[in-house]
């Protein structure tokens, strides 16, 4: 299994690249948001992959970052969802908006990707509700951030509103705010 790359950038056209690592050429398929942060052609280049070895191909996927490959990995486990189409999740939203639509439960985020319906953004929500938002809190991707937050997010729920109005109010305070503030605040948000 080849889980990291490190090389010289020589090709690049979406979403194919090309790693040379000591006169190996490594053809890697990348979600947009990867390739928007690569270097120039000529540069050194590390990215973290997963190889599919299927019956008739053998892939490999790169990511700049843990979380995006942790995120591909997730959506594989999706029954109905494939390498190309997590790929297309991943051009398509950043790992915090695709963590933050399974915990809103939002698909409508999702139907905006090419190649996801409904359905499907009804299966990725209930697939990955405990897994995404579980394995990327540690990275504090999927909630806000402190437990000043979490407990201005707990107390709106305990007034009656639901989770996801919680936490859109929430993500308008400031980060710095107390608890007491950020209800007060929070609840004038949302009265408007």
């Amino acid at each position: 299994m080849i889980g990291r790359i490190k090389g010289i950038l020589i090709e690049s056209a979406p979403p194919r690249i090309v790693v040379d690592v000591h006169g190996v050429g490594y053809e890697i398929d990348v979600p947009m948001s990867t390739f928007y942060n690569l270097p120039a052609h000529g540069q050194e280049v590390t990215l973290l992959t997963q190889m599919i070895v299927r019956e008739d191909a053998q892939l490999l996927f790169g990511f700049l970052s843990a979380e995006e490959r942790e995120a591909f990995r997730l959506l594989l486990k999706v029954s109905g969802i494939g390498a190309r189409t997590a790929l297309s999740i991943l051009s398509g939203l950043s790992v915090t908006d695709l963590a933050n639509a399974v915990a809103m439960q939002e698909s409508a985020l999702l139907t905006k990707v090419p190649g996801i319906g409904k359905k499907t953004a009804e299966r990725l929500l209930l697939e990955l509700k405990d897994k995404l938002t579980g394995t990327l809190a540690d990275a504090g991707i999927s909630s806000p951030a402190g437990s000043t937050m979490t407990d201005i997010i707990n107390a709106l729920i305990g007034l009656g509103y639901s989770e996801r109005e919680a936490r859109l109010a929430v993500k308008k305070l400031p980060e710095d705010t107390t608890v007491s503030d950020g209800i007060r605040l929070a609840l004038q948000g949302m009265g408007k």
